[in-house]
């Protein structure tokens, strides 16, 4: 997950308290800690879930069954961004974030990430601050959110980044204890009671416009959060053309039109 946790006691501490459910197994003779084999590497396969709902052999799966799974959850992106209110810290103090206060005022890179006082995690956290300027001048404001209690940020915003610790950051750190926010974008783990690396681009109007969802041993990029955000912004300031791939502001556009893509594809 994110970087080099302070104490096995602190980490086996917040995990027994937050998760309960989820927490590893801890001998309390032997003080040792248990790492869940997917903190190493990758979640757990759903295969044996879904086989047991929809099979996927020709012989025995039913179209109409699969058809209304797919049709029973909506997508994210698309679709107006799961509101919600919760305490955070920020320049060391308590505060509340209200996600639809910042409709019709700016966008908001908001991204999950498994816990405090880990491995991969402080990499992405402390990476998001030392780049938030960029993020201002696109009227972009940030939000990280963990499962994790605001005393916990708190500690870890204190800790210095040389002991794996966050030092100040220039936004909030959201605490969803409740896993409410987590569930209702679709990235808790619910054996584990952690989130996935989720991030979601929402634009002014509250709407995710873009996501993308990381496992728990993969870091996020800045660049390219920032570069997706830049071409949405440019696609909601000129709709009648989109972004190839790989596109940065300056570089050629193309228009959504059999015709007039042919200059773009003439050109490169």
């Amino acid at each position: 997950m994110a970087c080099a946790a302070t104490s096995a006691t602190a980490f086996v501490s917040n995990a027994r308290v937050l998760s309960p459910k989820s927490a590893p197994v801890v001998n309390p003779v032997a003080q040792s800690l248990t790492v869940p084999t997917s903190f190493h590497g990758l979640r757990r396969s759903l295969h044996s879930q879904v086989s047991r709902s929809v099979s996927l052999s020709r012989g025995s799966h039913s179209r109409k069954s699969f058809a209304v799974k797919a049709i029973s959850e909506l997508p994210l992106v698309g679709n107006t961004a799961p509101d919600f209110e919760a305490e955070a810290v920020f320049d060391q103090e308590f505060i509340k974030v209200k996600l639809s206060e910042y409709i019709g005022k700016k966008y908001v890179i908001l991204f999950f990430y498994p816990l405090d006082f880990t491995f991969v995690c402080p990499t992405e956290i402390t990476a998001f601050s030392d780049r938030y300027e960029e993020f201002k001048k696109l009227n972009t404001e940030i939000l990280g959110v963990s499962i994790d209690s605001v005393f916990s940020h708190l500690a870890w915003v204190q800790t210095d980044r040389k002991s794996g610790g966050l030092g100040d950051l220039k936004y909030p750190l959201v605490s969803d204890v409740t896993k409410s926010i987590a569930k209702s974008y679709r990235v808790l783990i619910p054996d584990q009671g952690i989130a996935l690396r989720g991030l979601f681009i929402i634009d002014k109007e509250g709407v995710i416009q873009h996501s993308t969802i990381n496992n728990l041993a993969i870091g996020r990029s800045v660049d390219e959060t920032l570069r997706t955000l830049q071409a949405l912004q440019y696609v909601q300031e000129n709709p009648d053309e989109v972004c190839p791939a790989g596109w940065k502001p300056g570089e050629k556009s193309m228009k959504p039109d059999p015709k007039l893509s042919k200059e773009y594809f003439a050109a490169i």
